[in-house]
């Protein structure tokens, strides 16, 4: 009886044949070692600097509390009025977002007003 799929060849490998594979191997896991070290652990001079930020809108260090508490009641206020007239263009579930986000907004705007009342209480 004839067979379709011959037999597997006979295993004629030696073991210089063997020792060859075994320093291959060698030789792909120091390559894998290598390309891992580089991706996932960067040498310094690969490292991100630090970010420094823009001083272009930069508040001036020497402020106080009182002052910057007051401005950003008057930025939140400013920004309740905006969005309050934007909401009353919007109808459905839009509108009901602008006016949720209106509602954290004036929150923010009450919790800065009662900072401001303690820091200046007259």
């Amino acid at each position: 009886m004839d067979k379709l799929i011959p037999d597997p060849p006979v295993n004629t490998t030696n073991s210089s044949a063997e020792d060859t594979q075994a320093e291959a191997l060698l030789r792909d896991r120091e390559a894998i070692k290598r390309a891992l070290d580089y991706y996932l652990d960067p040498p310094d001079q690969y490292a991100p600097k630090p970010r420094s930020p823009s001083t272009m809108f930069m508040i001036a260090p020497d402020l106080d509390s009182e002052s910057l508490l007051a401005q950003a009641c008057e930025s939140l206020a400013s920004a309740s009025v905006m969005t309050s007239d934007f909401a009353a263009n919007l109808i459905g579930p839009q509108r009901n977002t602008v006016l949720a986000i209106q509602q954290i907004i004036m929150l923010a705007e009450l919790a800065v007003n009662r900072a401001l009342n303690n820091v200046d209480p007259a």
